[in-house]
Parts: C-alpha cells; sequence; structure tokens
C-alpha cells in the first residue's frame, strides 16, 4: 500500500487533522419516502403476485437492491406528492443506480400523463409499475454496464464505500485517543499514520470507481434516457389500458382498487381483442356522460340542463358579473365576452322526443369491421349507460344483410357486465339492408312496450328502401311518436346520402364533426 503520511505531523496536516468519531447514517436502497399507509397498500397488491416476485429474484442475481427499485417505481406513481430521502442516507445502488432511472423517468415526455392517470389510483399505477420494471429488467444488463461503466461496478464501489467508512471510523477514534492523551505515545502514533493511509488509500479508491461510473453514466445519457423512455412509454400505455378497462366495463369506474372484480375484469377484457378496442372508445365516453351528469343542475319542477359557453347576458351564470365588480377584473369579464367564453344555462329548446326507450341500430357489415365497428358499438354502449341511469329499457340491433340480424334486450336491473361484453362481441359481417332492423324496431315498440322510443341508427353505408318500407315507416312513426338521429360514418365518402333522412330529427356525420363531439352533442340531449 502506498504510504501518503510517514509520520503523526503528516496526518496532522492533512485533511483528516479534525476528523472526529459520527455515527454514519444507515443506508436504505429506497431513495423515495413512503408512509406506512402507502407501505401496507403496496403489501396487499404484492401479496398474490408471483410473476413480479419472480422477475425481481432473478433481477437480484445482478442488482441485489432491484426490489427497492420496484418499489420506488410505484411511489413515484402512486405518491401525490413523491419526497427523496437525504441523499447521505441513500446506499450506493440507489445513490448512482436508482436515482439515475428515476430522473430520466421523471424528465420523460410520457411521465405527466401518466402521473394525471396513477396519483392515488393503486390498480393502475401498480400496472404501470410492473410494466416498467419488466422492461428495465429486460434491459438490466445493458443499464448497469452503461451507468456502472462495468456491470460489478457498483458492487466494487459499495464494498470501497464500506471500507471507507470503516477506516474513517478507525482514524477518528485512534485521533480522539491521541488528544485525551497528555503524554506522546509512539504507538499510538504508528497506529494513526497506518490508519490516515488506509482511509486516504480507500478515499481515493472510492473516488476514482465514482469517476468511472459517472463518466460512463454520461457518455450513454442518449442510450439510458432511450430505455427508461420506452419503458415509461410502455407503462403509461399500460395505465390507459387499465383506465380504458375500467372505465368501459366497470359498474363502478371510480373505483380503481386492485380487487378481485377488477383484475377478473382486466383478464377477460385482455384476452379479447375486440373488447380492448371497445374499451378505448368507450372508456371515454362514459366520462363525457359522467361529466354531463355532473355539470346538470335542477331547475323549476327539475327538469335537467347543462352549462356551456358564450356570450348572451342573460343566460350567463351570476359569477360571472361578480368580475365586473372590480376595475381589475373588468376586462377580463369583456374579453371572455367578445371571445364568447362566458359560462352560461344552456338554453330548454323544444325536441321531439318523449325521452323514452332506446333503440340502437348497429351495422354490422364488413366494411365495419375493425375500428368503425368498435366505434359504433362503444357509442351503443355509452347510450345503454344512459338508459340504464334513468331506468329506460335498451335494445342493441346489430344488422347486415337482411338474413343477417340479431336483437339483444337490456331491461333496467336484469342484466350484467357479462351480458354487456357479450353483445360487444358480436360481429355479424356481410351486406348491409336497412329494412331488417328498422321491423325489429318497429316489432320491440308493439310487442315489447317500447314507448315514445329514440332510434339512433348508425351505418357507415347507404342502401335503397322500398316503397312498401317507406310508406310502413312512415305510418309507424305517426302512431309510435319514436324519433331517428343518424349517424353516418362517412369520414371515407363525405355527403353521403342516407335513405332514412326524411325520418330524422338529426343527421350527425363523422366527416364533418368529430367521433367526440357527436358523443358530446348526444349526450346533452338525453341525460
Amino acid at each position: 500500500m502506498k504510504r501518503w503520511y510517514r509520520t503523526i505531523d503528516d496526518v496532522m496536516q492533512s485533511r483528516w487533522n479534525s476528523l472526529t468519531p459520527v455515527q454514519h447514517p444507515e443506508k436504505t436502497d429506497r431513495v423515495l419516502k413512503s408512509t406506512k399507509l402507502e407501505d401496507q397498500i403496496y403489501a396487499d397488491l404484492r401479496s398474490d403476485d408471483d410473476t413480479l416476485t419472480e422477475l425481481e429474484q432473478s433481477s437480484q442475481q445482478k442488482l441485489a437492491s432491484f426490489p427497492a427499485l420496484s418499489r420506488d417505481i410505484f411511489q413515484s406513481f402512486y405518491s401525490l406528492m413523491p419526497r427523496r430521502n437525504d441523499p447521505d442516507t441513500l446506499s450506493v445502488a440507489a445513490r448512482k443506480f436508482h436515482t439515475k432511472i428515476l430522473d430520466h423517468m421523471v424528465q420523460d415526455e410520457d411521465y405527466g400523463t401518466l402521473k394525471t392517470i396513477c396519483e392515488g389510483r393503486e390498480l393502475p399505477a401498480y400496472e404501470a409499475a410492473s410494466e416498467f420494471v419488466s422492461r428495465i429488467s429486460d434491459q438490466l444488463d445493458d443499464l448497469l454496464a452503461e451507468i456502472g461503466g462495468k456491470d460489478t461496478s457498483l458492487h466494487t464501489l459499495q464494498k470501497l464505500t464500506d471500507a471507507q467508512e470503516l477506516a474513517q471510523q478507525e482514524l477518528a477514534e485512534l485521533l480522539q485517543r491521541m488528544q485525551a492523551s497528555k503524554d506522546r505515545n509512539s504507538t499510538l502514533e504508528q497506529s494513526i499514520v497506518q490508519a490516515a493511509n488506509r482511509l486516504e488509500s480507500k478515499t481515493q479508491q472510492v473516488e476514482a470507481v465514482t469517476k468511472l461510473i459517472d463518466t460512463s453514466s454520461a457518455q450513454h445519457k442518449a442510450e439510458i434516457a432511450t430505455v427508461i423512455g420506452a419503458a415509461t412509454k410502455s407503462a403509461c400505455e399500460k395505465a390507459e389500458e387499465v383506465r380504458n378497462i375500467i372505465g368501459a366495463w366497470s359498474d363502478d369506474p371510480a373505483n380503481l382498487e386492485r380487487n378481485t372484480v377488477n383484475t377478473s375484469l382486466l383478464d377477460a377484457v385482455r384476452s379479447s381483442e375486440t373488447l380492448q378496442r371497445v374499451a378505448k372508445h368507450l372508456g371515454r365516453f362514459r366520462e363525457i356522460i359522467a361529466q354531463g351528469r355532473r355539470n346538470g343542475y335542477a331547475y323549476g319542477r327539475g327538469e335537467k340542463y347543462a352549462l356551456e359557453l358564450g356570450n348572451d347576458l342573460s343566460r350567463a351564470l351570476s359569477s360571472e358579473f361578480a368580475m365586473l365588480a372590480s376595475p381589475q377584473t373588468a376586462p377580463l369579464f369583456l374579453k371572455k365576452y367578445q371571445q364568447r367564453q362566458l359560462k352560461q344555462y344552456r338554453r330548454r329548446e323544444p325536441i321531439r322526443k318523449g325521452m323514452g326507450d332506446i333503440i340502437c341500430c348497429l351495422d354490422e357489415s364488413g366494411s365495419t369491421r375493425g375500428d368503425p365497428a368498435a366505434w359504433g358499438k362503444a357509442v351503443a354502449l355509452a347510450l345503454l349507460d344512459i338508459a340504464a341511469g334513468q331506468g329506460r329499457k335498451f335494445a342493441l340491433i346489430h344488422f347486415a344483410a337482411y338474413d343477417s340480424c340479431q336483437v339483444d334486450l337490456f331491461l333496467p336491473g336484469q342484466y350484467t357486465v357479462k351480458d354487456k361484453m357479450a353483445a360487444a362481441e358480436v360481429f355479424l359481417g356481410g351486406g348491409t339492408n336497412f329494412e331488417r332492423p328498422l321491423q325489429e324496431a318497429i316489432r320491440l315498440m308493439e310487442t315489447q312496450n317500447f314507448e315514445n322510443a329514440d332510434i339512433i341508427f348508425l351505418t357507415d353505408g347507404q342502401c335503397a328502401l322500398s316503397e312498401a318500407c317507406t310508406s310502413q315507416l312512415k305510418a309507424h312513426q305517426a302512431t309510435h311518436h319514436f324519433t331517428v338521429t343518424g349517424i353516418l360514418l362517412d369520414a371515407n365518402s363525405p355527403g353521403m346520402e342516407f335513405s332514412l333522412e326524411p325520418f330524422c330529427q338529426n343527421i350527425y356525420r363523422t366527416s364533418e364533426i368529430v367521433g367526440d363531439e357527436i358523443i358530446h352533442t348526444i349526450v346533452s340531449h338525453r341525460i
């Protein structure tokens, strides 16, 4: 061992001359702090997850602190305000590896979206964390080499750091003994010189390995960011998937606990490509419905109205006029007025409908296969959600060619989530015929007591009606007082003709209005 100090005077003139015994804080592999409640929630989530346990055990062979990294990832997603432990309390792995992973993650462009979905919501947070950890585990060898320079550098640095702290404590105690001694003790002085040389050696080794790790991490910053970015993106997609599935199919979409019902629901939907496609739209549509219900307010005898933006002073909320009370906020009122951004009550307008039962005729011809069919089914199930909230009957008529038609009845309180899923997975294929679904709709009115019905007719194709069918439809519309709303998936053929137009009170075209706006409009007239 190289001798930096030969005499006690050399030691007393070095950086170690004022060293005193200190109690080194206990080291932790956790970068983030967590409460007992959060720890209990995580423990409950982990209790039956053998997959993540096996993954952590295999990764521990390369990085002993890997389970703590998993815990920090979940904490970062779930906690409303993630707080970090003091750097002095962190182990080498936590300081040099875990922290780098977390820093790259929070700087990624998808992290904000991820937090919005996962904060305070244990199921999407846990699913996203599991996905992120799985991705990191797959790339662990490369990350250890890129961040550490070598895959053993972190382990080496930890051993050197432990030896350094031990040598530092030993030297501090010897110096304290010397200060307490009245007489010079050559044996003690020699021990101090030896201890100082050991400490200097370990310190310089620690500094050298630390520099190696920091240099490697800086040189491979782009590669590390790419790996972490891909893992973050994948975690975000997983969180969005969970939110969409629960939002679309659960009877309690606000409940995002990791319970038997929700996990079973996730498994069922993930096993069906069709249900996954529908969930991407339906979850969002149900949010629109819920928002419409929250924005509604009671007036007079209890009729429902919604809020909208505009510049009609006769309908503006009183809170908007409050801005005129102060010279400082008056310009803001004028600006909102000019830009039609004042909050106002929606005007009551006569609508030809009896808020009766709902019949949705859904085109499932071959041309709708894929996302158009999924969007249509999501619209149908969103209407079912509206009907259920008001105790109205609902029927879904799947149609294609004349001999391809199926009717699914949903009577209030008499169906389950499985019934809705079964209806969503139906796809007939084939040609397009409008007469058969209209006949079925009329049959429902006459035999199933569908009163003052709203018929929603959703199609992407054209179909001519016979004179007999047209006459029959006119007669039945006069008798049963039903309304027809057409939704035309004509984005690829703008302005296509619609043979039901004479019977429709409203027609929405995807070539003119985006899908979500159509749902907003339909919802505002039906909740």
